[in-house]
């Protein structure tokens, strides 16, 4: 009988650890906040290098993708050791190396406008080989900028 699955502070770290060494991650500046099976929560402090719109000091469309496409990544990437939980260390290693976007939809509702942004991610459905995952961006108002749905290759 295999153990219940368990998203220990070990497993979180891991996870927190493996987004955080991904260099565009930090040349965006994005920050974890929450990391869980239910929810994953980045934000991006808004600067200079990221505006699209340089009349408006709007937040750049590929900006705003990246982020719902990390924290997406992210949100996958935890359903992914809990449906992998039972394997060895280095075969559910292997698996979830391949993580990667299938597909990525974004809806821009607004403008991206504010001092910082958060991205919040949700398991829609976590399968042997994809996940779907739906992701929303709020500016620091409350205000939502845009949804994603995206889909990951995980295993």
């Amino acid at each position: 009988m295999t153990q219940p699955y368990e998203f220990t502070a070990e497993l979180q770290e891991a996870v927190s650890s493996f987004m955080q060494r991904i260099p565009f991650n930090q040349v965006l500046g994005i920050q974890l906040e929450q990391l869980s099976p239910e929810k994953v929560i980045m934000t991006l402090p808004m600067k200079d290098e990221l505006i699209g719109n340089f009349l408006h000091g709007i937040l750049h469309g590929g900006v705003i993708a990246s982020l719902l496409d990390v924290a997406g990544g992210a949100m996958a990437l935890i359903g992914a050791f809990e449906r992998h939980h039972q394997l060895p260390g280095n075969e559910r290693l292997a698996r979830l190396s391949k993580l990667g976007t299938i597909d990525l939809r974004i809806d821009y509702l607004r403008p991206g406008r504010g001092r910082c942004f958060t991205a919040t991610a949700v398991l829609l459905r976590s399968g042997n080989k994809v996940a779907v995952v739906r992701s929303e961006l709020h500016n620091d108002e409350g205000v939502l900028v845009a949804v994603g749905t995206g889909t990951y290759l995980c295993g």
